[in-house]
């Protein structure tokens, strides 16, 4: 059934009660989630999943008439958070696909965005991948937003036949622009990048650290991108010959991920191209498939670490801010590939250098354990933990924190190794 966005009535296909799961990040189908907001109220008792939000649409204002949850406050959904509004289901990204296939995370209506459809009939996922499949083989009615803004990219399509109610706009899809690179994220950075060499293959996530990374990457070669999400940095390396995935013993010429999340100039970039395949998270995030990649470095955020190697990407204190997602599956795939390296990088402080996120001990969650964590970098240097005893461990991110913190993190370092533990 094909309906003119004004025309579309959620009633006729959602029933009190129902669990809606919504495709995430910049493939937001954002007509229908306004949809959702506005009609909500009156189909009652509905629920909603969304693994990240960056739209803005999610307010507590506005949210009201279902319950939200997720698997982290990423993005916009940390307004939600803040006012006890989003309901957190601590899982790594690799995770969400099968609870949705398995019924754990309910999926009666699936609400996704796609491109036109191809000669075929056949319409791309655009700018998400992850769980998508997912979602569309679990629910008992798939609603499609059909975006003619949205870039038909290479990887599994949705065929028309599956879907129940198309619902056709010309609007364009979310942005995330690029973030604002300080001189403490070109300092992490630089020892970040020490880790990749020609050959490499890259996961990072987005933001300025990650963006940081990529601009340090131009008199690499050979590099290749095995990750679960991009941004615009991707572009540049492509244009400038850095990135060739010319030596992945898989995937050979072919940047695989699962989510674009930037700006036009990357959709555009992503448009047809086969240089991109988008999948979903049971190909990027699978740890058979992470197991053949050879020289993968893996680079991701966290809250803090503490002086064990712990790291917390989820929660300060009592603000929830950020969650699980992949980190886990990275940083254990990087950490055990053969010339690979899994890199955890962070601000040594936070609230204005009042605060160290090299810790004596967590305020938050234990987000990956210390057992897998392989590298730690602040814009002080780098903290090589694998192999090392509690002792070492301690002694080297105390070395990585900041000076103002430096001495009391010694002290406690000195304890634990006269404890040995």
């Amino acid at each position: 059934m094909r309906v003119a966005a004004a025309d579309l009535d959620l009633g006729r296909f959602l029933r009190h009660g129902d669990a809606v799961v919504i495709g995430q990040a910049c493939g937001e189908p954002t007509t229908l989630v306004e949809a959702l907001i506005e009609q909500g109220a009156a189909i009652g008792g509905l629920s909603a999943f969304i693994a990240t939000s960056f739209s803005g649409l999610f307010t507590p204002g506005t949210a009201d008439a279902f319950a939200l949850s997720s698997m982290g406050a990423i993005g916009a959904l940390r307004a939600m958070a803040r006012e006890h509004r989003l309901g957190v289901i601590p899982c790594h990204v690799s995770q969400v696909g099968p609870m949705i296939e398995a019924g754990t995370i309910r999926c009666d209506a699936a609400f996704v965005q796609v491109s036109p459809a191809d000669a075929n009939g056949d319409h791309s996922l655009g700018l998400i991948s992850d769980y998508v499949k997912a979602a569309v083989s679990r629910a008992r009615v798939v609603i499609a937003e059909v975006n003619e803004q949205v870039p038909f990219t290479r990887g599994e399509l949705l065929p028309a036949a599956a879907i129940d109610c198309a619902v056709h706009v010309s609007r364009p899809p979310v942005e995330v622009p690029p973030a604002r690179i300080t001189a403490t994220d070109e300092a992490i950075a630089r020892h970040a990048a020490a880790y990749i060499e020609d050959g490499s293959v890259l996961q990072t996530g987005v933001g300025a650290v990650p963006d940081a990374v990529l601009r340090l990457l131009h008199d690499r070669r050979d590099l290749g991108v095995h990750s679960g999400m991009l941004g615009d940095g991707l572009v540049e390396l492509v244009e400038a010959g850095v990135v060739t995935n010319a030596r992945k013993p898989i995937d050979r010429g072919v940047s695989v991920n699962g989510a674009l999340i930037g700006t036009r100039r990357l959709y555009a970039f992503a448009d047809r191209n086969p240089a991109i395949r988008m999948c979903a998270t049971s190909y990027t995030h699978d740890p058979g498939v992470l197991a053949r990649l050879e020289r993968l470095v893996t680079v991701n955020s966290a809250m803090e670490v503490d002086l064990t190697g712990q790291v917390n990407a989820e929660q300060s204190g009592a603000a929830y801010l950020g969650g699980t997602g992949g980190q886990v599956d990275f940083v254990r795939a990087g950490a055990r590939s053969p010339g690979g390296r899994a890199v955890i990088a962070l601000p040594a402080t936070a609230k204005g250098g009042t605060v160290s996120r090299i810790t004596a001990g967590l305020s938050g969650p234990v987000t990956t354990a210390r057992s897998e964590v392989d590298v730690v970098v602040t814009e002080f240097g780098a903290a090589e933990l694998k192999g090392r005893t509690l002792a070492e461990r301690a002694r080297r991110l105390a070395a990585i924190a900041h000076p103002d913190f430096r001495e009391d993190l010694a002290r406690r370092a000195h304890a634990i190794g006269r404890r040995g533990f």
